[in-house]
């Protein structure tokens, strides 16, 4: 009985002995060293903006795929929201931090801090200004630019009047995109009636402003707009003005309700970021950065300061003779949804 005792005993150590070694954490079965898992720390602006959630939910499926884990923090458009929620991601010692910026000047200090903490750091869609990240993706804003002017030049009669309601200033994309789409027009006989930057991206802004243009003068035949959610407002307006299909529209992200606008034909054109394409490509370079690996890229922006490796995307001008073949075929919308206010011949 007592030899019995003792083996029942030396079963149960043995036990507890296994479930501690058996432990959650990610073991080297070699060495027995638990391998440091990668920590992202991914920062939006918000996600006012149907296309962020998609870039959300991309990125960090596919980080999680490479290993990583990711820790995702909304600022609901509040720049002192997102300085101290990439504070707080600095506290945690994420090995890197990725952010979309509310206000391009206004990150750079807090993510010198992160630079100083040893963590690399990723300007997402919009380059952070005077901070020096470690690698800065995005598309060619310059080009969606030039796509929306040249839309606006071969559509707008000569001598024609457009309104321009771009975004807000403090998106460094703004003024890439502004200047690509000047250098289109500075040779145009195109009339500029009306032109404001939307504060923090506001749809109604865009509603304003075309009934403001429509004060000065009652002829408008075009109105460029910063993005798809600024043109469903001023596609509003102009809607209640008896307007709406007949002035051209142009804006970006090739948002469903664009889409469906643009089939319906109140909206002209959009232009088509492959966001999924992004998303992955900047968390797989995330994870590299984590890693020390070399990023491998050739071409750099300036941040105003710095030289900042800076991988580019192209954009693509998407209209109702294309949509089919490039946002439908390739994925993006569904058939069903985007011709869901119309009779689909196929």
């Amino acid at each position: 009985m007592r030899r019995s005792s003792r083996w029942g005993m030396l079963l149960v150590l043995l036990l507890i002995v296994l479930a501690g070694c058996t432990k959650q954490g990610n073991v080297h079965s070699e060495t027995g060293v638990e391998e440091k898992k990668i920590r992202i720390g991914l920062s939006f602006d918000s996600f006012v903006i149907e296309r962020w959630q998609r870039d959300r939910d991309v990125f960090v499926s596919t980080a999680q795929d490479l290993g990583a884990e990711v820790n995702v923090q909304n600022a609901n458009g509040d720049v002192k929201e997102q300085i101290s929620q990439i504070e707080y991601l600095i506290d945690k010692g994420m090995d890197v931090i990725v952010v979309i910026a509310v206000d391009s000047e206004a990150c750079s200090e807090v993510l010198k801090k992160a630079e100083d903490a040893g963590i690399k750091v990723v300007s997402y869609d919009r380059l952070v200004r005077n901070a020096n990240a470690d690698l800065y993706i995005s598309f060619d804003n310059e080009e969606v630019g030039k796509l929306m002017a040249e839309t606006l030049a071969e559509k707008v009669p000569e001598g024609g009047n457009i309104v321009t309601i771009f975004g807000p200033t403090t998106d460094h994309n703004v003024t890439m995109m502004e200047q690509g789409f000047n250098e289109v027009m500075k040779d145009k006989n195109i009339n500029i009636v009306y032109s404001i930057y939307a504060t923090d991206w506001l749809a109604e802004q865009a509603y304003n402003a075309i009934n403001e243009a429509l004060s000065i003068t009652p002829y408008i035949d075009g109105v460029l707009c910063g993005n798809d959610n600024l043109a469903s407002e001023a596609v509003r307006a102009l809607s209640e003005n008896r307007m709406a299909g007949f002035v051209v529209v142009t804006g970006q992200d090739a948002d469903l309700a664009a889409c469906q606008r643009i089939v319906e034909g109140t909206q002209t054109m959009t232009v088509y970021k492959p966001v999924d394409k992004l998303a992955k490509s900047a968390a797989e370079f995330a994870v590299k950065l984590a890693k020390g690996e070399d990023i491998e890229v050739s071409e750099t922006i300036n941040d105003g300061t710095y030289n900042v490796p800076y991988v580019k995307l192209e954009p693509v001008a998407v209209n109702k003779q294309n949509l089919d073949e490039v946002i439908i075929d390739g994925g993006f919308q569904q058939r069903d949804e985007v011709y869901l206010n119309v009779y689909d011949q196929n």
